[in-house]
């Protein structure tokens, strides 16, 4: 694993060629850096978006003539006009291009080129999101199927908010850098990422630079309770009480805003404070430090939800406002001398705010802040200067100095540079199916700006009418999606319609199963967390980071791979009045084990399955070997001494435990690694967890295992570590069950076992070629036994006349809405490479 890198935003001067005005920084064969000033000011300190630019120098040439200045390294020809702005008005290749080769693709580009075939990242919040309105917000990404993508890391440049990247600029006082003006703010300043389709390792050299995306504490990965509602401590007793009666495993209490003064009569506040709040309502929580003394006594860890914007008040906070305006010496007082505006722009505002007051609040149990909405999204005082990233910023460092603790926030997204602050909060959506059907595709698209930790409002969160608000379905399917992303979080406004405690819903035990499935995932996913740390690409991610050169990969947008091995299609339709879901689901090649179905499927096909509300669909890869806890544990903290492997035999296959001690700082070192692998030899397969090496306290040092070894015939016989042992088959799911006792960990573990057949693969469902109409979607779907290279569709009337024609590439399946069609009979044409299909169908 790697290594943590200390950031230097000085870049090897091997790397930097400047000519006259303009500088060129080599970062990686793949990633030039382009500036210009009129004034030859450039920028060498750290900047919002980059950090580091302390990389080995790349190999690479350079050569000029009486015109032009060239670069060239293995995948890029820089071609530069001397003594030019390469800033053209229109945009134009005439001063400066770059040409792309590699990994797909053959290109050029230059400044100010649009780019159409940009693959998004992410935008600041979610609220009021109906259906996929959200799409249109959504900003450019890092990678893109043109084969380039840049950062435009200019001060001039706007972000979606408004705001700058700002220079940061070291501050002693501060122990932090702070933010200072640039260079020179007219300056150019482009990253220029020319990585084709090598989506992935484009986003591991944009964290290179910008920074990793750090790897939370443990705890976040459980599940959180959450509902703004004005809720007295009795009430958060009796929440605790119904969780544990229940036996729901939870790990995070959130204490949304009526934990302080607030003005709302309904929560008690007597008139007093706003959105703004920095002291407890005593009305509703007499003795706050003595609640969160028994949160943590139960295992729950704390968060406090804030707005600052608005300051700090004389009438809400006395004790607060007498501290800091005796700390500041009157200093950010408003007209009126009764509030210390909200001025995180400056570090003695700051250092006394933290103090004063956050220190405060942490000294009495609060294990971390979730920071929502400000009410300005650019600083009424430092002109463009992003409150949501620099709130974000000076929080998240303000958390690294917490001694003994990961540094955690949950916040709204700022802008690109925000992935160093991990846990986003995704804002206000609205209540409805086709809410959760944007989210899948949302959270996995975020990883195109390395926003790895989206958390959403599982439920929704804004009423929307009767009929759906407390659905049982949409609850569960919502939290099923939950349970294959990144945060697992039930949330909704404060409305006395919309219920959030999960145990009221009556399809209450499917719910539980969805939670305890999270659970059960853990040792999983936080292993696929360490690698996001380590390789800069998300838990959840986009089929095409794997698939880039498949049609399908990039429209089946609602699909995603949870990590390495699980690759997950959420159901976010409502069931019909049997409680079957059908759903089309896209498999790419290889064969995928239907976890909910138990069955091998083998890809590339696109496949009509049927699920009950109680299945779920997620497919694992074959020759994975997914490490899950037992179904008992209660909290994501705990670290149990068995552990359960689910196998899809079949395939050899590597995967791995990542563990460490939960929050540690020096995760980045102190860690352990338990290393997995099977193979086959004929009809024996061979199951080996290597000894774990690294260090870790708090994992234990021995351990049993339990092998559910999926897609088998019957064993013959089996084998731990050499000696006969029993096992037992279930021939519905198609799994050998085999019992590993304890040992310690620095000891090999081989199981071998002996089938009856060559592989212990049993059937696969195969492709085939099939054309279908669907009268209720409006839909033509044709799939295909393999991927094809050429497919064009033609449809006709039955006079012959050309209706509609489209053509394919690179696909083992196309669907097509034909809605627009007349009600008659058509007859549909489909030419894939050497063979053809003609059918009738009748649009209704």
């Amino acid at each position: 694993m790697a290594q943590v890198v200390v950031n230097d935003p000085v870049a090897t001067s091997q790397a930097v060629i400047t000519c006259g005005n303009a500088r060129f920084t080599v970062l990686t064969p793949e990633m030039i850096r382009v500036e210009y000033s009129d004034q030859a000011k450039f920028e060498d300190r750290a900047t919002f978006t980059i950090v580091n630019r302390k990389l080995d120098a790349p190999q690479f040439t350079k050569s000029e003539d009486d015109t032009y200045l060239y670069i060239t390294t293995s995948n890029l020809k820089l071609k530069y006009r001397k003594g030019t702005d390469p800033r053209t008005l229109p945009a134009s290749s005439a001063n400066l291009t770059i040409a792309i080769t590699g990994n797909g693709v053959s290109t050029v580009w230059y400044p100010g080129k649009p780019d159409p075939l940009n693959l998004k990242g992410t935008c600041r919040t979610l609220d009021g999101l109906m259906g996929d309105s959200k799409r249109s917000e959504m900003e450019s990404g890092l990678v893109s199927r043109s084969g380039w993508a840049v950062i435009d890391d200019s001060w001039a440049s706007p972000r979606s908010d408004g705001g700058r990247s700002y220079a940061l600029s070291p501050n002693s006082d501060m122990g932090y850098p702070w933010w200072t003006q640039r260079a020179d703010n007219h300056a150019m300043d482009t990253y220029v990422l020319g990585y084709g389709h090598n989506y992935k390792k484009a986003l591991a050299d944009y964290t290179k630079i910008a920074g990793s995306i750090p790897l939370p504490p443990d705890y976040v990965f459980g599940y959180w309770y959450s509902k703004y509602a004005s809720y007295s401590a009795d009430d958060y007793r009796n929440i605790m009480s119904d969780l544990k009666a229940n036996k729901i495993p939870t790990d995070v209490m959130i204490l949304d805003m009526d934990w302080h003064w607030n003005g709302n009569a309904y929560s008690q506040s007597e008139g007093r404070g706003g959105w703004t709040g920095w002291s407890w309502n005593t009305n509703l929580i007499p003795n706050p430090k003595g609640l969160l003394s028994e949160m943590h006594s139960q295992n729950f860890k704390t968060a406090l939800n804030l707005h600052p914007a608005d300051g700090i008040n004389q009438v809400e906070s006395p004790s607060y406002f007498a501290a800091m305006n005796s700390d500041l010496g009157g200093k950010y007082l408003n007209g009126n001398r009764d509030n210390i505006n909200w001025s995180l722009d400056y570090p003695d505002f700051t250092k006394s705010f933290f103090k004063n007051i956050i220190r405060d609040h942490e000294s009495e149990g609060v294990d971390f802040w979730w920071l929502d909405w400000q009410q300005y999204l650019t600083s009424p005082y430092t002109k463009s200067l992003s409150e949501t990233f620099w709130c974000n910023y000076v929080f998240f460092n303000e958390a690294a100095k917490r001694t003994g603790h990961r540094p955690v926030i949950f916040h709204r997204w700022g802008g690109l540079g925000s992935h160093r602050y991990q846990i986003g909060f995704s804002g206000d959506a609205n209540i409805s199916y086709e809410a959760l059907a944007f989210e899948p595709y949302f959270t996995a698209t975020a990883s195109n700006v390395g926003y790895g930790y989206w958390g959403h409002d599982l439920g929704g969160h804004m009423f929307s009418n009767e009929e759906l608000v407390n659905n049982p379905n949409l609850v569960l399917r919502w939290i099923q999606f939950g349970v294959f992303t990144p945060i697992f979080r039930t949330h909704a406004t404060s409305d006395s319609r919309i219920e959030r405690r999960i145990w009221k819903f009556s399809n209450f035990p499917t719910i539980l199963e969805a939670v305890r499935l999270r659970y059960s995932l853990f040792p999983y996913i936080y292993t696929m967390a360490r690698k996001t740390y380590d390789t800069g690409v998300s838990i959840c991610r986009p089929l095409y980071y794997e698939y880039p050169e498949v049609e399908e990969a990039y429209t089946y947008d609602n699909e995603y791979f949870f990590g390495d091995d699980i690759l997950v299609a959420p159901i976010t339709e409502k069931s019909d009045a049997r409680g079957i879901t059908t759903k089309d689901v896209w498999l790419p090649e290889g064969k995928w084990w239907s976890v909910s179905t138990n069955e091998l499927i083998e890809g590339p096909r696109l496949v009509t399955m049927s699920f009950t509300d109680k299945q779920i669909p997620y497919f694992y890869r074959q020759g994975a070997l997914i490490p899950n806890n037992p179904a008992d544990v209660m909290n994501v903290t705990e670290r149990p001494s068995q552990l359960v492997l689910n196998i899809i035999s079949g395939e050899n296959g590597k995967g791995s435990i990542y563990e460490d001690d939960g929050d540690n700082p020096d995760y980045s070192s102190n860690y352990a690694e338990t290393m997995l692998s099977q193979s086959f030899d004929g009809h024996v397969g061979e199951y080996v967890i290597s000894p774990r090496k690294g260090t870790s306290k708090e994992a234990p040092s021995s351990r049993s295992y339990k092998l559910l070894i999926y897609n088998t015939d019957k064993p013959l016989s089996a084998k731990v570590d050499g000696m006969q042992v029993t096992f037992s088959y279930n021939k519905e799911s198609k799994c050998t069950a085999i019992e590993v006792p304890s040992a310690s960990c620095t000891k090999e573990r081989r199981i071998q076992v002996e089938y009856s057949t060559s592989t212990g693969i049993t059937d696969v469902k195969t492709g085939q070629n099939k054309m279908t109409y669907d009268s209720a979607s409006k839909k033509f779907t044709a799939s295909f036994d393999s991927q094809k290279k050429q497919v064009s569709w033609l449809v006709s009337n039955m006079a012959g006349k050309l209706m509609l024609a489209n053509s394919y590439s690179q696909v083992s399946s196309f669907s097509e809405d034909i809605s627009m069609l007349m009600p008659q009979v058509y007859i549909s044409k489909v030419v894939a490479d050497d063979k053809t299909f003609i059918s009738k169908f009748m649009k209704e």
